[in-house]
């Protein structure tokens, strides 16, 4: 009975570290030789762990913009409410290599205030 009890808790703990794993994105997926800088309006934005989000509208583009943890922007000066919806944010960041409308911001601008996010 020990041993099935130790068996399960092995396995539950395997299968939550794999669904972690698989859920947060890998920064080797983005392709950190080109540099891209995005002028857009939020239409949707997360300021939740383990990292926030932002959707953008950049003319005729929408971009999903992954930011970095809440604690990190909080405490480098960007709170929640700089990310409201119907901003213009500049983003700087990295394109994803397959998801070409997604991007890995290094640094946001918000009401002319910059915040370095890596």
């Amino acid at each position: 009975m020990r041993h099935r009890i130790l068996a399960a808790a092995g396995l539950g703990a395997l299968l939550l570290g794999a669904g972690m794993a698989q859920a947060h994105h890998g920064w080797g997926s983005y392709d950190s030789t080109r540099t891209l800088t995005i002028d857009g309006v939020i239409q949707k934005a997360s300021y939740e762990n383990p990292h926030g989000m932002i959707e953008i509208k950049a003319g005729e583009d929408v971009w999903e913009v992954v930011l970095a943890p809440p604690s990190r922007m909080q405490n480098r000066g960007l709170p929640a409410t700089a990310l409201a919806i119907g901003k213009t944010v500049t983003v700087v960041g990295y394109q994803h290599r397959t998801n070409k409308a997604e991007l890995r911001a290094e640094r946001i601008i918000v009401a002319g205030t910059t915040t370095e996010l890596r």
